[in-house]
């Protein structure tokens, strides 16, 4: 059996795991992010001393960002313009290309969640997708017409713009670079930061901030919709561990597009279009996992 590496490289975690062509997850751990040496070095670590019991076939990386995802570019494989200290401009992949003389895979982390919800989970069958994930930043990847979604650089959803009223919302956001996009609005440093809580998941479901999560992250989904047209929203991350919070943003989304979509995926049958992801909190290291399992292949 050939065994996959996954890292999903997290702001705050990395988790690294090494899983089979199934999306069995075989051994995991997760390792705070701090600086690039000190993380890396655990990381090599970690997989050094699985490589000496079962060889490993093939490494995926699932990065925050943003990054360069271009293969012919000469700085494929690093986080670039990231507001994460110490991290900016770091080869990621190529420390792990001269730990490991392996064929590697790589990728944003959210197109990597959405490779492994492709594969494994709730966008099983489908050609056009998104997924998105609300937490310590907001990102989406996905798929459109079956491949991964690249261009320029690749997707950064989480920094449009979306309409503030800021009589009802004086906050001015946490964004370093627009300040009051949807991710300076709807993220969890937001919540946090705007309610003086220690994690957005303090506050009881009946808050008034889950109101108004729920409208930013409707706007976010309509405009998605009508830039995409994806068959199926699939959304995770830490925010969306409020369970009340999804089934709020549902009749906003339909408000807002007010029959224009005229589909009933979209007008009848939303709790279907824009659900959970299917493999929970392990998208993300799925996804990475994926990615290594097409590296191999691709080798």
């Amino acid at each position: 059996m050939d065994i996959f590496a996954g890292i999903e490289a997290g702001g705050t975690k990395f988790v690294c795991a090494v899983g089979d062509a199934t999306g069995k997850v075989h051994e995991q751990i997760t390792i705070p992010t701090t600086t690039p040496e000190e993380t890396m070095a655990r990381v090599i670590e970690f997989y050094d001393n699985i490589n000496k019991k079962k060889k490993l076939s093939a490494f995926g990386v699932g990065s925050f960002g943003p990054v360069d995802p271009n293969p012919n570019s000469p700085t494929y494989g690093y986080i670039t313009s990231t507001p994460k200290p110490g991290w900016t401009d770091f080869d990621i992949l190529g420390t792990i290309k001269k730990a490991f003389n392996l064929p590697t895979g790589f990728d944003t982390d959210v197109n990597g969640a959405a490779l492994g919800e492709y594969k494994w989970g709730a966008a099983k069958g489908l050609d056009t997708f998104l997924y998105v994930t609300v937490g310590t930043g907001i990102g989406a990847g996905g798929m459109a017409g079956g491949k991964m979604l690249h261009g320029l650089i690749h997707p950064e959803m989480g920094h449009i713009f979306i309409p503030h009223d800021k009589e009802k919302d004086p906050f001015p956001g946490v964004c370093p670079y627009h300040g009051d996009c949807l991710e300076g609005l709807a993220t969890g440093p937001s919540i946090i930061k705007r309610w003086g809580v220690k994690s957005a998941l303090d506050l009881p479901a009946d808050h008034q901030a889950w109101d108004l999560e729920a409208s930013y992250l409707a706007y976010m989904v309509a405009n998605y919709i009508c830039c995409l047209s994806p068959q199926k929203i699939i959304i995770g991350g830490g925010v969306m561990k409020q369970k009340s919070l999804l089934g709020k943003i549902h009749p906003r989304v339909q408000k807002l597009l007010n029959g224009y979509i005229n589909n009933k995926a979209i007008t009848e049958n939303i709790e279907s279009f824009l659900v959970s992801p299917g493999l929970d909190q392990n998208a993300g290291i799925c996804g990475a996992i994926a990615l290594a399992e097409k590296a191999y292949q691709d080798r």
